[in-house]
């Protein structure tokens, strides 16, 4: 029986790439010189750190910029709070989202059984088995999925005929 899974998962190195290149970008960028604008990444996601919220929004766009050129989904990034840090600077974290939490998973699945295919679907941890008697079904599921906004990066993978 042909199947696939559906995970979300975010490509670690791609996203080190983009911090690496967006710390660059504003740290020689002249409407940040002598504003010291920090751009980290570590094991729970990214922190922002700006002079202010203007350039802390600024930032942000140059990071958002440099993922999509490295094909990293920005519904994976998950933005905190602007909270005050130190010196009147503005900090947030960013937490990258992967895996298919239960919610959604549940609410992949009621689309599914709604759209009226032939399929069967199970939740295995965090990502999503679908199953289908013929190639076609399942085909026409991904470009549903693909269709509608779930909110999260979703990627279809081990597509077994």
């Amino acid at each position: 029986m042909p199947s696939f899974d559906v995970v979300s998962e975010v490509d670690m190195q791609e996203v080190k790439n983009a911090v690496d290149q967006a710390s660059r970008e504003v740290g020689t960028r002249f409407d940040f010189k002598g504003t010291d604008p920090k751009i980290e990444l570590d094991d729970k996601g990214l922190i922002l750190e700006g002079a202010s919220e203007q350039k802390l929004k600024a930032i942000i766009q140059v990071l958002e910029e440099k993922m999509v050129k490295r094909g990293v989904s920005l519904k994976s990034l998950d933005y905190g709070k602007i909270e005050e840090a130190s010196k009147g600077r503005a900090r947030q974290r960013v937490t990258l989202v992967a895996g298919i939490t239960d919610v959604k998973a549940k609410e992949i699945g009621k689309f599914l059984k709604a759209s009226g295919m032939k399929i069967q679907h199970q939740i295995q941890g965090d990502q999503l088995r679908v199953q289908g008697k013929k190639r076609d079904d399942l085909q026409e599921a991904i470009a549903a999925m693909k269709d509608h906004d779930f909110g999260i990066p979703l990627q279809f993978t081990n597509f077994r005929d």
